[in-house]
């Protein structure tokens, strides 16, 4: 059985910063994609970035490119999400997600994700 478990997240002033961890286990995960995604109130949920586990290549949504950092661990099967000089538009759920991706490629659209954590919130203060 899949599972992501999050940990992170909290309440911060703007300007500062948090880091996500999303811990994999189940399978292995070469040859997937791994992406956070995040939902705020009321608007769709949007992807933030990505990382594939063999390549480390990444992905980043134009929002927080800069000033997010999205960097694993494969010994520990764990990917990270840095998330510096925060804004108050960045309050929001943050989910990790697993993806196939036999080719390296990292997807941006939520439905190419087959499984899913269970989300921790952000909130950023002004």
């Amino acid at each position: 059985q899949v599972q992501l478990v999050e940990s992170g997240g909290g309440l911060v002033q703007a300007g500062g910063s948090l880091r996500h961890s999303c811990a994999a286990s189940g399978r292995t995960f070469s040859g997937y994609a791994m992406g956070w995604f995040r939902q705020a109130p009321g608007k769709e949920r949007e992807f933030v970035a990505g990382i594939t586990w063999n390549i480390g290549n990444t992905l980043y949504a134009d929002s927080v490119k800069g000033r997010f950092t999205i960097s694993r661990d494969n010994a520990k099967n764990t990917v990270y999400l840095q998330m510096n000089s925060l804004k108050p538009e960045d309050t929001a759920v943050y989910v990790c997600a697993a993806a196939k991706s036999p080719l390296g490629l990292i997807w941006r659209m939520a439905i190419q994700y087959d499984d899913w954590g269970q989300g921790t919130q952000v909130t950023v203060s002004s």
